[in-house]
């Protein structure tokens, strides 16, 4: 880390042995991305005015990554009673902030796959005795789609006109469909 991690409490008084188990979990976040600029821990523990059994704790971070990104996990955690205990607290936030590093990062690289909204069109022509055919776009392109696109075993009931959704992608011999289904 760029920054030295912050740890502060509230609530409570500062334990060695929990600063130091928040050390270690932050040590391991380095692990999975190890260019995180700074890391800031708040340790919530339950109310002194308001103490009762099965108070939980709560465990906020911040986690400062590359080209402006943050991770912020706020963890109250109301309905999981093994948070009474803080080292459940501060595992299962610090869980939850190494999936949100492992998302940030793969978005980073660009390995994150983008919504495509599907496109619509008619079928032009199937191709009697195989397993293909051709979607007309609204631009009146020709798109070609195999059985195997085609989304719930439905090729064998489409008809040359009928309107279909599909995605369309660069094939090996020009733009083809995939996850090709009958427009609802």
């Amino acid at each position: 880390m760029q920054v030295p991690l912050e740890i502060s409490f509230r609530n409570c008084e500062p334990s060695e042995q929990i600063r130091a188990e928040i050390e270690r979990e932050a040590r391991r976040l380095e692990k999975f991305f190890d260019r995180i600029t700074a890391c800031t821990v708040v340790v919530t523990a339950p109310s002194l005015l308001h103490h009762r059994k099965g108070a939980l704790f709560k465990i906020d971070i911040r986690i400062a990554l590359p080209q402006h990104k943050d991770v912020i996990v706020n963890k109250t955690h109301g309905d999981i009673h093994q948070h009474e205990h803080i080292s459940v607290a501060i595992k299962d936030a610090f869980a939850a902030a190494r999936r949100q590093i492992e998302d940030s990062v793969r978005e980073m690289r660009g390995d994150v796959k983008q919504d495509i909204a599907p496109e619509r069109g008619r079928v032009a022509r199937l191709i009697a005795g195989e397993d293909y055919g051709f979607i007309e776009t609204g631009d009146g392109r020709e798109i070609y789609f195999h059985r195997n696109s085609v989304l719930d075993g439905a090729f064998d009931r489409l008809k040359v006109g009928a309107e279909v959704r599909f995605v369309e992608e660069d094939g090996n011999k020009g733009p083809q469909a995939t996850t090709v289904s009958l427009a609802a």
